[in-house]
């Protein structure tokens, strides 16, 4: 009995010791709190401005109606490839084609004048020659009469040839005087009829002429029956079937779409970036773009195009258009020209896009969740309390003092060789995605808390912690 209750009082005297070293234990980290922390680490940083919207063409053109009837023929269909200048629907065309075929049949016969008139013109020019040919005979005839005349003359005058053969020579070269004016004065009719013909000419290739512009009028008219490709693309929309009637466009009134043909030789992404990140977004810049009909791939590409309107995040208008100031979320519109577009793409699909506005390497970063702001007056508080100085609370404080108390002041809180938080004071430059870059306030091999969430919020300069990484970080902003 004796030996077991030694035993007893043996086991009992164990316990309480072990219990008093752990109340001490206790005691001792009554006031440490549960940290996570990491490294201050130099690597490479990107800062990334994130944005969606919608995959569009760089080109696309809607197609309307330049004429009125009814759609007869429709040779494509949606989602088919056109050429350019290809016919791709019809319009109901009788009277225009009729129109057409009138004004040839005027044409051919307005033609067909103007030819004739040119046969008589040549006709006119073989008269005329012949007849210079019949006054140049006449003279010759003329001239030989004269020799005649002159000859017998003289022969009569000395007596040696009869009166009589005198008369004939005279007789002879009047006659061949009076051939000569005839055929002058025929050689100028003709040419006079000549002049007509030429003029009846240039009337006819006239009215050849005009026939021709109203062909070319007609043409054009039936032309526009036609529905002709702008441009190599895709057939993208085609909301209107054949026996559909459509008509033109007049005055304010759009003509009825025929379909929307795609350039989709260059596919571009247009995304809505928001107000307070388009500063930094410039074209040129690299983007990967995600396409949510085309899981797990993304995209190359660059910026193309930013917009300099705002955009009202609300109803998608432009802020130039509203009637009333708006204080609301605004967006800009920013292109992005994809480089190797996949064959199934398609105008309307839902993408968003990362783009990359600002690479720099090997500089010290910290996690975003470790940065925390704490007012000049908590940290002079907190530095006051850890001297076991006292406050004079009966003393105003100056305005301007008290300003500078409110004051914020950005920072993190590092842990020091005595698991002591103390509050940094850090200036920052580009942020990542979960990573932001430290200008100044500590140094690469630092340890600084990164979490909980709710640590951070509270945690007091002077503050013992006790470091647990095992646990894994959550944000715990609902706890």
């Amino acid at each position: 009995m004796q030996k077991t209750g030694k035993i007893v009082v043996g086991v009992i005297a164990v316990l309480v010791l072990a219990g008093g070293v752990a109340a001490s234990i206790r005691y001792s980290q009554r006031d440490l709190i549960s940290v996570q922390t990491s490294k201050v680490v130099k690597t490479d940083l990107s800062s990334i401005v994130t944005a969606a919207g919608e995959i569009k063409p760089n080109n696309y053109i809607n197609l309307g109606a330049n004429a009125q009837g009814r759609i007869t023929q429709l040779f494509v269909k949606e989602g088919d490839r056109v050429h350019k200048d290809q016919v791709v629907a019809q319009i109901e065309n009788i009277q225009a084609t009729a129109d057409v075929t009138a004004q040839k049949a005027v044409v051919a016969s307005a033609e067909a004048d103007s030819a004739s008139a040119e046969v008589a013109i040549k006709a006119q020019d073989d008269a005329i020659n012949s007849q210079i040919a019949t006054v140049d005979r006449t003279k010759s005839e003329l001239d030989r009469s004269k020799i005649a005349l002159d000859r017998a003359k003289k022969l009569w005058e000395a007596q040696v040839a009869p009166k009589q053969d005198f008369d004939k020579a005279q007789a002879d070269y009047d006659s061949a005087a009076a051939s000569v004016r005839e055929a002058q004065a025929h050689l100028i009719q003709l040419q006079t009829q000549k002049a007509q013909n030429n003029a009846q000419l240039a009337s006819q290739q006239r009215r050849v002429a005009q026939a021709q512009a109203q062909l070319t009028r007609a043409s054009d008219i039936l032309a526009k029956y036609d529905v002709v490709a702008p441009l190599d693309g895709l057939v993208t929309y085609l909301p209107v079937r054949i026996g559909e009637t459509v008509v033109m466009g007049i005055q304010n009134s759009a003509a009825s779409t025929v379909m929307t043909i795609a350039d989709m030789s260059l596919i571009t992404a247009e995304v809505k970036v928001d107000e307070t990140d388009v500063v930094s977004v410039h074209v040129g810049q690299q983007a990967e773009v995600s396409i949510d009909a085309i899981p797990n791939q993304t995209f190359k590409g660059h910026v193309s195009e930013i917009g300099n309107t705002a955009i009202l995040r609300s109803s998608g208008l432009a802020a130039s258009t509203s009637a009333t100031s708006s204080q609301e979320a605004k967006d800009f519109k920013v292109v992005i020209v994809i480089d190797n577009p996949p064959d199934t793409i398609r105008p309307g699909l839902s993408a968003s896009a990362k783009i990359t506005t600002i690479t720099r390497q090997n500089i010290p970063v910290i996690p975003i969740q470790s940065l925390t702001v704490r007012t000049k007056g908590d940290l002079e508080d907190a530095e006051r309390e850890r001297n076991k100085q006292t406050q004079d609370t009966n003393t105003a404080l100056d305005p301007i003092k008290e300003k500078e108390r409110k004051e914020e002041v950005q920072g993190v809180f590092i842990v020091g060789g005595d698991n002591k938080a103390e509050f940094r004071k850090v200036d920052t430059g580009i942020t990542g995605q979960t990573d932001i870059e430290v200008l100044s306030g500590v140094s690469p091999g630092d340890t600084i808390v990164t979490g909980s969430y709710k640590a951070i919020r509270t945690l007091k300069p002077g503050t013992r912690v006790k470091i647990d990484n095992k646990t894994p970080v959550f944000n715990d902003s609902k706890s």
